[in-house]
């Protein structure tokens, strides 16, 4: 039997590989004694098989010691830590791998599970954590190629559109400034890149050397990688395309290995490494699936942040929902980056087959050139079922034929990219489950996507022998820059701060990549993420830095936020704060701002008075960088139920700071439980700054369950599900997916509490082996009175 997961929302799933199953047992006796300390890793009280955890220290960091006005040396660090890995080794058996004191206070051991009880148990640590998988934040995860034929300087769009050149023509190109780059490594040999180099690359945490390079082609431990050369060319590339700071310095940090994919013990790593190497700004294109503002990367970057290193980072890729932030982009100071898509022209599109059915859903994906797109309108054409469309369609003859694929396995460019090599002129792409697919620029053929519905219909019309197919395909309107579908929401956890803090394009982007061809090492090519969004910020802030030499790390990030350029949907609705954060960051006007209101954007928390009125108080600062008096009104826009008490106007003297002390009253009595948006205005003449705020009343409505994650490992079907607030039961249910049905139901857990928890499951059936078909795989969760079942991915079992 072969099997295989047909879910778009798979991920690699190293990290949780070493969990025998789901247990919340352990978790949650840990938090029954008070001298444990504070755990965040779901594990399994029963096993003997070693996992990787992070274990943070009581001690302080040197970094964290020096903010509070304490002393801390790098030898004293060193002596209370090795104090506390013996104690470890003598009570629980572990072994350390690396170790940190920099910005993180602790070190990474190996550890069975049934011995962490006991390591909770040993003076001196303050909390243990896992050591989750970390990957790039491309939608994709595939580079489509740029040919040398095609390739334009012009394709690099997205620097121009923030304002980058503006910035270059007023002087200011990111010279004398450096940007570390923690990711899968750099070709710090591609042309456009060398010239940012010193002979000090970075460091390789992956293989413990100077030289990070990409992972190649012929590394047995998995694939080779692209992703850090395209990040890197975003910030600073220099050559046949000109990334945002092109004149800055680049530090390498390989903390991804093979396929992109690396764990929290080296990205803690990565960041002490930028820190102590005098970066001055840190782009972290990475993340993953845990929405925690206290994870332990988030923490490390909260101190780089305080220690004045610019920290950026990926909101991830696994919007539209809310609440899908992942670490570290859940880091309370660093800047989080949502993705959008620049401007574009939109065209709408109608099928039809002999069967005279209507195709509702119809829309254009994605397409290579316009031509190409109208060019389907001329004539009737053969349709043919290809299924997945995964590289053995390449040998079919599909020339001048309409390819009509199915959602799953495969990236969706991936899909187009084989029917183009088999000659297909188009491909209609039907969804495999519920729900919409995202829009694709830039598809190697003209692409049509439907829903679940109209491509089950559409292969019921091959089956009746209806095999041809007409397209009216028209244009519809322009669209200006617009979020993608992808980018991940906010709020954060616990914080409950808007996140992601601003956008940048993240959709298309050409930049530098490595070919790992020695006849021909060097490309550009077009990808599309967050990850693509992040070093457009890191590379702004480069230029921001060298204009403004003296900002501390709070001007940068307000002057991003403060400047950035509000976004509406293609419809012209106003995206909410949690989809945009404060706008698409705007360079030169973030050099520029000469008023800055510090912080950037407010949460305030919860509201839970059941009947009356409830006030909290909160302040921020504005800064008057300028030497002319600041006089601006103050206006405060959001819901009728919730009033902001506060001066009408603020009037700030050249070079000085006031604070803008307000209150927010919530009358429970006239406002519904929910999630609420507002926004001050401060406005001065036809200059207005806007500061995003949010609040709930009475609980957050974040989901039971969120970023549910599949894979197959040794004959089982394992993965990982965030509980953002604890359950009451969880499990695993196994439906029929083509009818729904309740099949099974396994891995079942009680009183579990938040965080990311592992699960696995014998892919049985009443004890009996699976047999052919489609098995949908949904988590569910309950808490109180409520319940919830998530869908993941579509599990096929095919005869051999």
């Amino acid at each position: 039997m072969q099997q295989k997961v047909k879910s778009p929302f798979i991920f690699s799933l190293t990290a949780v590989l070493a969990f025998s199953g789901f247990t919340g047992t352990g978790f949650a006796e840990s938090n029954q004694s008070a001298q444990l300390s504070e755990v965040h890793v779901d594990f399994d009280s029963s096993s003997t098989e070693k996992i990787t955890v992070i274990v943070e220290l009581e001690e302080a960091s040197i970094l964290a010691a020096e903010h509070a006005g304490d002393s801390q040396s790098q030898g004293e660090l060193e002596q209370i830590r090795n104090e506390v890995i013996q104690a470890a080794e003598e009570a629980a058996g572990v072994s350390a791998n690396q170790e940190y004191d920099y910005v993180f206070s602790g070190f990474s051991a190996e550890v069975a599970q049934n011995n962490i009880p006991e390591l909770l148990k040993v003076p001196g640590i303050k909390a243990v954590y896992p050591d989750e998988t970390y990957e790039v934040n491309t939608f994709d995860n595939e580079a489509e190629l740029i040919d040398e034929e095609s390739f334009s300087p012009a394709m690099m769009e997205s620097a121009p559109f923030i304002g980058a050149d503006d910035a270059w023509e007023s002087g200011y190109t990111g010279e004398g400034v450096t940007v570390a780059v923690l990711d899968t490594g750099v070709d710090y040999t591609h042309p456009d890149l060398e010239h940012a180099f010193g002979n000090y690359k970075g460091y390789d945490f992956v293989d413990n050397n100077e030289d990070p390079q990409e992972t190649p082609t012929d590394d047995p431990r998995g694939d080779s990688t692209n992703h850090g050369t395209h990040v890197a060319g975003t910030v600073a590339a220099n050559g046949e395309i000109k990334g945002v700071a092109p004149d800055a310095d680049l530090l390498a940090y390989r903390v991804l290995g093979p396929g992109g994919s690396g764990t929290t013990e080296n990205v803690i790593a990565g960041i002490e490494r930028a820190v102590e190497d005098g970066a001055d700004v840190m782009n972290l294109s990475l993340g993953n699936a845990t929405n925690d503002p206290d994870f332990a990367t988030s923490l490390a970057l909260d101190t780089a942040m305080e220690d004045g290193v610019v920290a950026v980072s990926s909101n991830g890729n696994s919007g539209p929902a809310n609440w899908t932030v992942g670490s570290p982009g859940t880091s309370r100071d660093a800047i989080s980056v949502g993705a959008t898509q620049l401007p574009y022209d939109a065209y709408s599109a109608e099928i039809s087959t002999p069967g005279d059915f209507d195709y509702p859903s119809a829309e254009v994906m994605g397409f290579p050139e316009v031509d190409d797109l109208l060019a389907l309108n001329d004539e009737e054409h053969e349709f043919v079922d290809v299924g997945l469309a995964g590289e053995e369609v390449r040998d079919e003859d599909l020339e001048g034929q309409i390819a009509l694929i199915e959602r799953g396995e495969f990236a969706f460019v991936d899909k187009a990219a084989n029917v183009a090599a088999a000659g297909a002129e188009g491909a209609v792409l039907y969804n495999n489950v519920e729900g919409s697919m995202p829009v694709i620029p830039g598809m190697s053929v003209p692409t049509i996507m439907t829903d679940q519905s109209d491509g089950q219909q559409l292969l019921e019309e091959l089956e009746e022998g209806n095999n041809t197919i007409s397209f009216d395909i028209e244009f519809d309107r322009e669209i200006g820059e617009t979020v993608a579908d992808f980018s991940s929401r906010g709020p954060a956890m616990d914080t409950w701060m808007i996140k992601p803090d601003v956008s940048a394009p993240g959709v298309g982007i050409v930049s530098t990549v490595p070919t790992h061809n020695s006849d021909d090492p060097h490309d550009y090519a077009s990808m599309q993420g967050t990850s693509m969004s992040a070093p457009h910020v890191a590379g702004a802030a480069a230029l921001i830095l060298e204009a403004n030499p003296d900002w501390n790390v709070d001007f940068v990030k307000s002057a991003l936020m403060n400047t950035a350029e509000t976004l509406y949907d293609a419809d012209g609705n106003l995206y909410p704060h949690n989809t945009q954060g404060a706008g698409s960051i705007r360079v030169l006007d973030a050099i520029n701002a000469d008023v800055l209101a510090v912080p950037g954007s407010h949460s305030f928390g919860i509201f839970d008075k059941d009947n009356g009125r409830e006030v909290q108080r909160q302040k921020f600062t504005v800064h008057n960088l300028s030497d002319e008096r600041k006089r601006y009104s103050i206006d405060f826009t959001g819901h009728d139920g919730i009033r902001v008490q506060t001066s009408n106007s603020l009037q700030v003297q050249p070079g000085s700071t006031k604070e803008l002390n307000f209150g927010v009253q919530v009358d429970a009595s006239s406002v519904e439980p929910g999630y609420y948006e507002g926004t001050f205005l401060l406005s001065e003449g036809d200059s207005t700054i806007e500061v995003p705020t949010i609040l709930f009343v009475q609980d957050p409505d974040f989901p039971l369950l969120s970023s549910l994650s599949l894979g197959l490992a040794d004959g089982n079907l394992v993965g990982t599900v965030n509980i953002p607030g604890g359950a009451d039961q969880f499990s695993l249910r196994i439906r029929d997916a083509a009818t729904g049905d309740l099949l099974e139901e396994t891995a079942e857990a009680e009183n579990l509490d938040s965080g990311l928890h592992a699960f696995s499951w014998d892919m049985t059936i009443d004890g009996e082996p699976l047999t052919s078909g489609g098995y949908q795989i949904n988590a569910y969760a309950s808490l109180g009175d409520q319940e919830f079942e998530l869908s993941g991915g579509v599990l096929t079992i095919e005869e051999d």
